[in-house]
């Protein structure tokens, strides 16, 4: 195994961003590393999971399955990244997943607060997260986002957690907490208007039905859910979650602006939660002047967003769905419980 001039993988002490397991040439962040040191052994501060369940990103495995011809194809290409880089990290979306597995060993000086024998959901990116999948995955047929594995993961010290409610199935709430960032920073957003109106691009998803649950609890006027089929608009119609339900496409600029106009808008809080690219500027027109606009989809490109909106002129603030807010997943949790309507989306997605 190689190591890297800058960190010996050998250092006696390991650094809580997981710095002490990159093996790249030079000095960079787990997140940014082309592999992974994926030993077994754990640094003090480490914690290792046995893995149960992977989630992969959406747009991650959006992307896998266009460009394989069938299952087969998407779970070699799977194995293939883990094997070659030591983690889930697409090359072409650069995006990974969470996954959901049980504590097997904790380091003395980790302060994640776990215990052997924890049922946990990373709330951390599978992007920067150490994995060895050790069973082929020969029970996923690759044709669906949650990716039944059994191996092994590693946390760092700055990783963070989260033990499984009892009252939930695992794959439920490995579902909710892979997109638990995006409700927790809308309600944040939506409290900073009075009587907004919010408009959520891919409302009838996971993260979209989510965040349109936040800002009702934050108050909001109107919530405005879009989604790209008739068939999506009946499920979230049924949910009750939106004031107002239209199809369009995020794609189209214009009719994405004129669709959540003629529904209310133009909306003070745009979320984006769809997993395709090209939704920019359509969501920068659908947002009213001194309004802002929540990017979480992987697929988005921020030149084009950033470009996009000085282009057209557009007083909007616009901000990057990071994923992580304090109490994210609690909160998306209570939210789930709260919602028939969101728990019914969800269950019929898994």
């Amino acid at each position: 195994m190689s190591t890297s001039p800058a960190l010996s993988i050998h250092a006696a002490t390991s650094d809580p961003t997981g710095l002490h397991r990159v093996l790249d040439a030079q000095v960079v962040l787990p997140q940014a590393a082309q592999r992974l040191d994926t030993r077994r052994e754990l640094w003090p501060d480490e914690v290792r999971i046995r893995v149960e369940r992977l989630n992969l990103d959406a747009a991650s495995f959006r992307q896998l399955e266009r460009t394989h011809d069938d299952g087969d194809g998407v779970r070699r290409a799977v194995l293939d990244i883990v094997a070659t880089r030591g983690k889930m990290q697409n090359p072409e979306t650069g995006s990974g997943g969470m996954l959901v597995g049980t504590v097997e060993e904790v380091g003395p000086d980790s302060p994640l607060g776990l215990a052997v024998g924890d049922r946990v959901a990373t709330l951390v990116s599978l992007t920067l997260t150490p994995l060895v999948i050790e069973d082929g995955l020969a029970a996923w047929d690759g044709t669906s986002e949650q990716v039944p594995c059994d191996g092994y993961a590693i946390l760092f010290g700055r990783s963070i957690a989260a033990v499984l409610p009892d009252d939930l199935a695992p794959e439920l709430s490995l579902s909710v907490m892979d997109v638990c960032g995006a409700p927790a920073l809308t309600k944040r957003v939506v409290t900073e208007y009075e009587q907004a109106v919010v408009a959520v691009i891919g409302g009838g998803g996971k993260s979209g039905s989510l965040s349109l649950a936040a800002a009702r609890d934050a108050g909001c006027r109107r919530t405005v859910g879009v989604v790209p089929t008739e068939a999506e608009a009946e499920r979230l119609r049924a949910s009750g979650l939106a004031d107002a339900v239209v199809v369009a496409d995020a794609r189209d600029p214009i009719a994405l602006r004129d669709a959540v106009t003629a529904a209310g808008g133009p909306a003070d809080v745009t979320v984006v939660c769809v997993d395709v690219p090209g939704c920019e500027g359509g969501a920068i027109l659908a947002t009213a002047e001194g309004g802002t606009v929540i990017f979480f989809s992987m697929a988005t490109s921020f030149s084009a967003a950033a470009l996009g909106a000085e282009g057209l002129a557009a007083d909007v603030r616009m901000i990057v769905g990071n994923g992580y807010v304090p109490g994210h997943a609690a909160y998306a949790i209570d939210l789930l419980r709260a919602h028939e309507g969101v728990r019914g989306l969800f269950e019929g997605r898994l």
